[in-house]
């Protein structure tokens, strides 16, 4: 289609989808079966190469509909569709360019502006999420939450809040973390360890059982008070300058001198953090962008340097029938699969079962079960009904955002079941504790 100077373009002329990128794509069609909203509607622009032929559409000057914006808006960013193309095709790439673009040049309803303002001014922020730890424990433990989910309000008027609300996690006592945990025995690695947010302020057990099976297996664990945000939230939804700003200040935070490596626990983190050389524009700034590429080559999942490192630490017997879930941004994004397997079936005791359609997206995508938290629900429903399938006795992740989702799910469809991150298995293990322990 020929550009037609009479139209006002959808995109405009920093960083607009790369035509070299979009070149790439074939329209083969091995992304279909593997892309969420497609299996969901059936509908050729919900799915990979649909969405390309309407980036290439807004590249040839075709205007920037509230339509075309919801088949963006649409997608999880599930990152399948790259596991799957045989052509090379960088969507995410292009996902995240065209995203950008859309918070720059399209006008959203007055109800979308709220319900986004109200989740970036809130998500990236642990001080302002820590400050509603106290009133959530108290519904929770008055079970005013679910006296008010029973009453329908939120769903018919503010299905976006009620979609929040329904996905925080029963909250217990928080854990603190000291600056520094020394290594226990001798010393292997020195690593500096990410907090996050959502991790941080409703999972703080997770960090604590990351810091202390790094430290079991010979790492000088740092953790710099006063971290936040690393923008994985922002970058992932369009927010650029938001996210260089999340991701500038990480860098100075944790890139510290006599570290080997930055360690993070949550698949989107991590999935952000490795792609900060390609979240500052060279042309605009080289020196950060370089920096950022440097940082970002240093980043390991905690499962990648556990295994990079090897075990020194005595495993004890769990008897348990784990079922372990692919987080998107770990297994797609990052490509670490075999790592969490390798350790959670060298846990003596431990029967690993895989979940059928692995590779689908759970729905939660960030804050995609917020803001699109219909398909959310639909998505989480197919995943609760393959892990109720296995038969296990726990579920295992790595992403606090599939943790909340999937037991929503479960909840829902009447067979909740225990979950644990992949830390929490680990560090039951080394310490001795009981299989029940993790049940509970």
């Amino acid at each position: 289609m020929p550009a037609d100077p009479s139209q006002p373009s959808a995109f405009d002329a920093h960083n607009p989808p790369s035509q070299e990128l979009i070149a790439d794509c074939v329209h083969c069609g091995f992304c279909l079966p593997t892309c969420p909203t497609y299996r969901l509607w059936g509908e050729e622009m919900d799915s990979p190469r649909g969405r390309i032929h309407l980036m290439q559409a807004g590249l040839e000057r075709s205007p920037l509909t509230d339509r075309m914006v919801g088949h963006f808006d649409a997608c999880l960013g599930c990152m399948a569709c790259v596991t799957a193309c045989p052509s090379g095709v960088q969507y995410d790439r292009l996902l995240e360019q065209t995203r950008a673009q859309v918070e720059r040049n399209h006008q959203r309803s007055r109800a979308e502006k709220v319900l986004r303002t109200m989740i970036f001014n809130l998500f990236p922020y642990p001080g302002r999420l820590r400050k509603l730890r106290g009133p959530l424990r108290v519904s929770q433990r008055l079970r005013l939450d679910r006296a008010v989910r029973r009453t329908g309000v939120l769903d018919r008027l503010l299905p976006g809040l009620a979609a929040m609300e329904r996905l925080t996690p029963t909250l217990g006592a928080a854990e603190e973390l000291p600056d520094v945990v020394p290594a226990a025995g001798e010393q292997r690695a020195a690593v500096a360890m990410l907090t996050g947010c959502v991790q941080n302020v409703f999972f703080s057990e997770v960090n604590a059982a990351t810091a202390r099976v790094l430290a079991a297996e010979g790492c000088r664990v740092v953790i710099p008070s006063g971290q936040g945000c690393c923008g994985a939230l922002s970058s992932h939804s369009g927010r650029e300058p938001e996210a260089q700003r999340f991701a500038a200040e990480t860098i100075a935070t944790l890139d510290l001198d006599g570290v080997d490596a930055v360690v993070t626990n949550a698949a989107g983190c991590g999935s952000a953090m490795k792609d900060y050389g390609a979240l500052f524009a060279p042309e605009n700034d080289q020196t950060a962008t370089d920096s950022a590429a440097v940082f970002a080559g240093r980043v390991r999942d905690l499962s990648e340097l556990l295994v990079e490192l090897g075990p020194v630490a005595e495993r004890h017997p769990l008897s348990l029938k784990i079922a372990y879930h692919d987080a998107c941004h770990l297994g797609h994004a990052q490509g670490v699969r075999d790592q969490p397997r390798q350790l959670l079936r060298a846990i003596p005791g431990v029967e690993l079962v895989e979940i059928a359609d692995a590779a689908l997206c759970c729905g939660s995508a960030g804050v995609y079960n917020i803001l699109q938290p219909q398909a959310a629900a639909e998505l989480g429903d197919a995943k609760a009904r393959a892990i109720a399938a296995t038969g296990a006795d726990l579920i295992v992740t790595a992403n606090p955002g599939c943790l909340m989702q999937i037991a929503v799910a479960l909840e829902r469809r009447g067979t909740p079941m225990p979950m644990a991150h992949t830390a929490v298995v680990l560090d039951a293990s080394i310490r001795g504790l009981p299989a029940e322990s993790l049940l509970g």
